[in-house]
């Protein structure tokens, strides 16, 4: 399997475990699958087949995400699922981020292929105005400058891009208001990790998430010492403990 050392151009890969339940791992916006890729090793270490896609657009040039949409992505994660379930009997899907988001909608129009859902600082709602205005700066400008990586942990790895291409921001923003219709479809068992200090992902967006989603069991664990790409920060080891905790008990390894 390729190295964390490659970055952002890490490959999408899996990682055979029990035929009984297979985990997809989808990453987030200009992510790749490096940001997910220790969470999803963990996960494999503890029985489970994981499959961690990249979606389209990402893990190359982030001028390729302004071609593609929201729609786009999604096939990706339908995609994935059925060859997951292809090898597997149950799936459950853990997300980062706007994975978090096209995480949740699979579960609402699939419910009876999705076991349980991890969730880890989803994207679904962003009230800032610089969000609002992509339907208008998407004509004249291409990317926002580029930023830091939100972790903590001093000299983190290269896991996605720096610039915030804004045609496919505002996709995303496209991404949220068709959510919005579904999430009262979403019964899988949930657990929502959040970083307490996430500059990315607004605090409201995992409210609302948790508020919205109508399955009864629903579980949230709060990481102190990371921002928002928890899955490389010093709270890895406790996200990927609570997730196979969680897994065990609502998606379990039976052999």
């Amino acid at each position: 399997m390729p190295s964390l050392e490659q970055g952002y151009r890490l490959p999408p890969f899996t990682m055979k475990g029990s035929r009984d339940v297979g985990v997809l791992f989808v990453h987030g916006f200009t992510g790749s699958p490096a940001s997910v890729a220790p969470w999803a090793r963990a996960v494999a270490a503890a029985g489970y087949t994981v499959s961690v896609i990249r979606l389209p657009g990402h893990g190359d040039d982030w001028r390729a995400m302004n071609a593609h949409s929201w729609r786009d992505w999604y096939r990706e994660v339908d995609r994935g699922a059925r060859e997951l379930l292809d090898e597997v009997s149950e799936i459950a899907i853990a997300g980062f981020s706007m994975g978090g988001a096209l995480a949740l909608r699979y579960a609402a129009i699939h419910p009876e292929h999705v076991k349980a859902l991890l969730l880890l600082n989803p994207s679904v709602y962003d009230p800032r105005p610089v969000l609002k205005l992509t339907s208008i700066t998407r004509f004249f400008m291409k990317t926002l400058p580029p930023g830091e990586s939100d972790i903590a942990k001093p000299n983190p790895p290269i896991h996605g891009y720096r610039e915030t291409p804004i045609n496919a921001l505002h996709s995303l923003r496209r991404l949220w208001r068709d959510l919005s219709k579904h999430f009262q479809n979403v019964t899988a068992p949930t657990l929502l990790l959040r970083s307490i200090q996430d500059h990315v992902v607004p605090a409201i967006s995992s409210k609302l998430v948790l508020k919205s989603i109508s399955s009864s069991i629903k579980r949230e664990v709060l990481l102190e010492n990371s921002f928002h790409v928890a899955a490389l920060d010093y709270d890895a080891p406790l996200l990927e403990s609570k997730s196979i905790e969680f897994l065990r008990e609502f998606a379990p390894v039976k052999s």
